[in-house]
């Protein structure tokens, strides 16, 4: 089982700090492609977290289980209103099964970078397809690596600082890791909580699509579906299963 980086007391403070994320500006889009590619079929969520997109996809009558690593984060969905429409599994994405066939399998916020592995990521994706019906599709959003930010030599990268708050990325480009170091400042106090990844190109994603038997119907900059180009930070990538 791989370590659990967002049990207490991170799951307790995780809507707050992820506030913008509820926004109807950056859901409502969310919502938009996923009832699309769900249809008339269910829908899987890995890392389903607390429930921010499970319980608003369900809110538009999809049917929603979820794929979750974090005893604390689910104990936070499931005290939340319409919590009994998501079904939820206790587990890992990379190996956890859950019976039936869906439409549509998604993983939303980068959290395919919380798997710090090649081999995870590529159980990631095997794991999806073998949830999904031929034709099924599978959804990522991540953001595109910032190595242009990093100058030569360097390993950091600072993507946000404010008042009380200060991000910094940290890259080792031979492996592929990557650290997420958060510092955050009340008065006087300073809290600091580092988190691991692995960052991944689209193209190798691409590449741990196929080996799933998968192919690559779209991908967009964003939920908005705008184009995607080399100016972009993140994406949102659609595969579909091979029937």
């Amino acid at each position: 089982m791989p370590a659990n980086y967002f049990d207490e007391p991170v799951a307790a403070t995780y809507d707050d700090l992820s506030a913008r994320m509820f926004a109807p500006e950056v859901l409502d889009p969310t919502l938009d492609v996923l009832t699309e590619l769900a249809g008339e079929g269910a829908a899987l969520e890995l890392a389903v977290g607390t429930g921010r997109v499970a319980l608003a996809l369900a809110d538009r009558g999809v049917g929603v289980h979820g794929i979750e690593l974090s005893p604390a984060m689910l104990q936070r969905l499931r005290a939340k209103p319409g919590a009994a429409r998501v079904g939820t599994t206790l587990g890992d994405m990379t190996s956890a099964c859950v019976e039936g066939r869906f439409a549509l399998v998604y993983l939303v916020f980068n959290t395919v970078s919380n798997v710090t592995t090649q081999d995870g990521q590529v159980a990631v994706f095997a794991n999806a397809a073998a949830h999904l019906e031929p034709g099924g599709h599978f959804v990522i959003e991540v953001g595109v690596p910032q190595l242009q930010s990093v100058p030569r030599g360097e390993r950091f990268h600072v993507f946000e600082r404010t008042e009380d708050y200060l991000g910094v990325d940290e890259y080792d480009v031979v492996t592929q890791e990557m650290w997420s170091h958060h510092h955050r400042f009340e008065g006087a106090e300073g809290h600091r909580a580092s988190i691991p990844f692995r960052y991944t190109w689209p193209s190798e994603l691409d590449l741990m699509a196929r080996l799933a038997g998968m192919s690559l119907v779209h991908r967009w900059a964003g939920w908005d579906r705008s184009p995607f180009t080399a100016e972009s930070t993140s994406h949102v990538s659609v595969w579909r299963r091979d029937p």
